[in-house]
């Protein structure tokens, strides 16, 4: 099961060093997601990273970074929609309804179906899907290994997410809220996260 993190939307002091400890525990992908930021902003974050950590990151929005930096790849939403002429690596995408990831599924290596559950950062960001429309599109292949839940997603729910057949967690508010923690503490909550992917 794929853990996926989603940076804040604004940039936080020591940042390169949260993300280094969320890739050293486990994490898979981060999302580099910045819609407020400028192209430049991002590329001295990319800046301070090891080409080894850059190999892990999906850009949002800056697609001209991707290939220039070693990026993972690439994550198509409603600012920017549709792969630029020539990129031949990892897109990944936001859906918002099973008819959108019907949709995109086949052209992406993943996609994030959004709201799962309540938001954890967004406040009357609710849930979008009853556990029997997710239950019946697991039933129907619709949610199988590429599809990633967004939305809500902490450890206490992973159990539940597995058994509704996604590939994958991506988390936002669960994880950037452990960002303006010690150290020590930041520890404890990303093992435990890892620890409900493993065994959830």
């Amino acid at each position: 099961m794929l853990w996926i993190a989603i940076t804040s939307p604004s940039f936080m002091d020591g940042e390169v060093l949260f993300l280094r400890r969320l890739l050293s525990h486990g994490v898979d992908f981060v999302h580099l997601r910045k819609p407020g930021a400028a192209a430049d902003d991002c590329a001295r974050l990319l800046d301070s990273m090891t080409a080894e950590e850059r190999a892990h990151i999906v850009i949002h929005d800056f697609f001209e970074l991707a290939v220039p930096y070693g990026l993972h790849g690439i994550h198509l939403n409603s600012r920017r929609s549709s792969v630029p002429d020539g990129f031949a690596g990892h897109v990944s995408r936001s859906c918002h309804s099973l008819e959108e990831v019907e949709l995109w599924k086949p052209s992406c290596n993943y996609v994030f179906l959004s709201p799962i559950f309540d938001s954890v950062s967004k406040e009357g960001y609710c849930s979008a899907f009853s556990p029997e429309a997710l239950g019946r599109a697991c039933s129907e292949g619709i949610i199988d290994c590429k599809v990633i839940a967004l939305g809500g997603v902490t450890p206490d729910r992973i159990r539940e997410v597995r058994s509704f057949g996604f590939g994958g967690a991506a988390m936002l508010g669960c994880v950037n809220r452990l960002a303006c923690l010690p150290e020590a503490e930041q520890v404890m909550g990303l093992e435990e996260i890892r620890a409900s992917l493993v065994h959830g």
